[in-house]
C-alpha cells in the first residue's frame, strides 16, 4: 500500500523516529498507526521506548463531572517531571481522557489488567458463538481471537478509539505526547461514577435475601 508524506510525518512527531524509519514501520504494520509505533518501539528506534524504564512519579490526580453531575470521573495520570505535569499539552491530555472515561466507560486501564477470569469467561463464548458455524475449531478460536481484540478495545481504556477522533487510540494519543515532550507518560488508575449505579441490583440482591429468610422461616413452620 502507498503510505503518505502526511502519515510518515504524524508518526514521526509521535515517536521522534527518523522518517525512514517511520516509512518502513507504517509499511510493515500496512499504515496502521498503533502497529507501527509497536513496531518502532520493538527495533528501539521511538523515543517512547527509550523512557520504558524511567519513573514517572510526577503527574497529578484530576477530576471530571459531566452532565450536571450524573457522572463523575476522577484519574491518575503520571509523567516523570512536574514540568511536564504543569504544561499545556499535559493537561490537554489529561482532560481528553477524563472525558474519554466518562464518555466511553471502560472497566480497565490496560489489557494487562483484565483478570483471567474475565478473559477466560469471554473467550469461551466467542468461541462457542463460532463452534455453531460448523467450522474447525482452529478457525474458531482464530475468529474468536478477532472478537477478543474488539472487546479489548471496549473495555481497556488505552486500546479504546479516542471520542474525538476515532482513528486514533488513547494508547496513540498518548505516544503522541510522549514523542513531543521526552517523557513517559501513563495513566496509573481511574474511576468512575454514575448516579443511580449499581443500585437496581442492591434492591434485587435484597429483595433475594428477604425472599431467601421468609422460605427459611415457613419450612420452620
Amino acid at each position: 500500500m502507498t503510505i503518505s508524506a502526511s502519515q510518515v510525518k504524524e508518526l514521526r512527531d509521535a515517536t521522534g523516529a527518523g522518517m525512514m524509519d517511520c516509512k518502513r514501520a507504517l509499511t510493515e504494520a500496512n499504515g496502521d498507526f498503533d502497529a507501527a509505533v509497536k513496531w518502532l518501539r520493538e527495533k528501539g528506534m521511538a523515543k517512547a521506548a527509550k523512557r520504558a524504564d524511567k519513573v514517572a512519579s510526577e503527574g497529578t490526580v484530576a477530576s471530571y463531572i459531566h452532565m450536571g453531575g450524573k457522572i463523575g470521573v476522577m484519574v491518575e495520570i503520571n509523567c516523570e517531571t512536574d514540568f511536564v505535569a504543569r504544561g499545556d499539552d499535559f493537561r490537554t491530555l489529561v482532560n481528553d481522557i477524563c472525558l474519554q472515561i466518562c464518555a466511553a466507560n471502560p472497566r480497565w486501564v490496560s489489557v494487562d489488567e483484565v483478570p483471567k477470569a474475565e478473559y477466560d469467561a469471554e473467550m469461551e463464548l466467542y468461541v462457542k458463538q463460532a463452534m455453531q458455524t460448523g467450522k474447525p475449531e482452529n478457525i474458531c478460536r482464530k475468529i474468536a481471537e478477532g472478537k477478543m481484540g474488539k472487546w479489548h478495545s471496549e473495555v481497556c481504556l488505552l486500546e479504546q478509539p479516542f471520542v474525538k477522533d476515532d482513528k486514533k487510540t488513547i494508547k496513540g494519543l498518548i505516544a503522541e505526547l510522549t514523542g513531543k515532550c521526552g517523557e513517559r507518560i501513563s495513566v496509573r488508575r481511574f474511576v468512575r461514577f454514575e448516579l443511580g449505579e449499581g443500585l437496581e441490583k442492591r434492591q434485587n440482591d435484597l429483595a433475594a435475601e428477604v425472599a431467601a429468610e421468609m422460605e427459611k422461616f415457613e419450612n420452620k413452620g
